[in-house]
Order: structure tokens, then sequence, then C-alpha cells
């Protein structure tokens, strides 16, 4: 039975892929643009009951008359996203079914998702109520000044990078957007979530978000040296188990 929607966050502006002409979303790796790999992986699931991809609306043009059919085919709907993530992933939630109990989000430029971190996610959501997944860091951090200058050594200590997909409750994830302040400021769903009254998170049988381990390999394409990267990361991911419960 399908318990969850996927939301493909794709709106965002792509000032840092340095191509002007190309949000990096639909930059190719072997031909096929970074958010059909996330796409194809998830339509692909028994579990999963509805995939939406949230586009600027200034791509909505050029989605439409290069994507349209492979959209249809893949069983995703577009909607219009908005100025910031939040915007654009608040735009998506509303569009969601209501038969649906549990959503995920997911940045539509990684395209190096495999099936067992999905399913790890996945399986830690419907337990906790809220899962993300995450590496921990193992470089030393240093915090920065504007002059360039390193200002402190920061402790990587529990320190992790998080991910995608970030998956939630449906109406924990709702209730998280109707009590923040300022979405727009949040960086990803995650940190909305750990904003709500422990009361509230409470209210829908969730104490914290809970923290799965990803992989390097599951990178988001922010520049072009990362696209290189997850051109050969896509080649090396893992197979999915032929005998899941064995």
């Amino acid at each position: 039975m399908s318990k969850f929607a996927v939301i493909l966050a794709a709106a965002g502006k792509s000032t840092r892929f340095g191509d002007p002409f190309k949000n990096k979303v639909y930059a190719t790796i072997s031909g096929k643009p970074l958010w059909m790999y996330a796409a194809e992986k998830f339509s692909s699931r028994d579990d999963v009951g509805q995939i939406l991809i949230a586009i600027s609306p200034d791509d909505k043009d050029f989605f439409n008359e290069k994507f349209a059919g492979n959209a249809a085919m893949l069983g995703i709907q577009a909607v219009l996203g908005g100025a910031q993530r939040a915007d654009s992933v608040r735009n998506a939630l509303g569009e969601v079914r209501e038969d649906l109990s549990y959503v995920a989000v997911h940045d539509a430029a990684r395209p190096c998702i495999a099936d067992r971190w999905i399913d790890s996610v996945f399986q830690a959501a419907q337990k906790s109520g809220a899962a993300i997944l995450a590496t921990p860091c193992s470089s030393t951090l240093k915090r920065v000044g504007a002059n360039s200058q390193i200002v402190e050594t920061v402790s990587r200590d529990g320190v992790w990078l998080a991910q995608t997909p970030q998956v939630f409750r449906k109406d924990l994830l709702k209730a998280a957007y109707e009590q923040h302040p300022d979405p727009g400021k949040a960086t990803d769903e995650a940190s909305l979530v750990e904003g709500l009254p422990a009361e509230i998170r409470q209210k829908f049988g969730t104490t914290a978000v809970s923290v799965v381990e990803g992989s390097p390999l599951n990178i988001k394409v922010t520049t072009k040296s990362d696209l290189k990267f997850a051109e050969l990361a896509v080649k090396v991911l893992p197979k999915p188990n032929p005998f899941p419960f064995g």
C-alpha cells in the first residue's frame, strides 16, 4: 500500500553552478537530466503513491516543452515553486493527496540516491515520525571571518552533514510550516520540525528528528565540479538487495 508522497525540490536559482542559461537540475549525466535520476528511483517504488516536482516559474515553459512527456510517464506532477526553498516545498505540500501519510522531500540535484538508503530513511520515519539521511563530519571545521581569516576551530563532535530525502509525517510537516514565524529562513525541512515546541512534536508522536547514515556518494550538485563527481558516483551506487528479507 502506498504511504509516501515525494516532493522533488527543483526551483532553486543555481547561482553557484555557473551556467547563466540553465538551472543545474537540467544538467545531464549520460544525456539524462539530474532530476530524472532521482525521479526514476522513487517512481519505481510500490510505497510511493505520488511524486511532485517543484519547478521555478521561470522554467515552466522550458520544462513543459522538454520534459512533459517524461514527467507523464513517471507519473510526476509539476508544481510552481516560490522565491525560497521553503515556499516551493510548501506549495507542493498543499498538493499532496489526503490518503498519503508521509512526505519525503528530496533535492532534485541529488541524482546519486540508492534504493537501500531510501529504504532505511523511510523505515526510520515510520518509526519516529521524522527522519533524514546524513553523514558524520570527518573534516576539521573552521569558522572563517569576512576577511578570509580563521576565527576559530569548531569541534566536529556530534556534527553531521544533512542530506535528503528528509521524511516526515505529513501532518507534522504541515504543522512545522504553520508554526514557524519565517519558514523562508530554514535551509531544510528538518530545521522547521526541530523548531517546533516539544509538546507539538509529541502530539504527532515525534520527540526528535532521527538521523540515518547516508553516503558521501549522495552528493548535491552545486557546482560543475560536483557534476563531474556525480558522473562517477552514479556508476558505483550500491545495487538493490535481491533478497531483502534474507
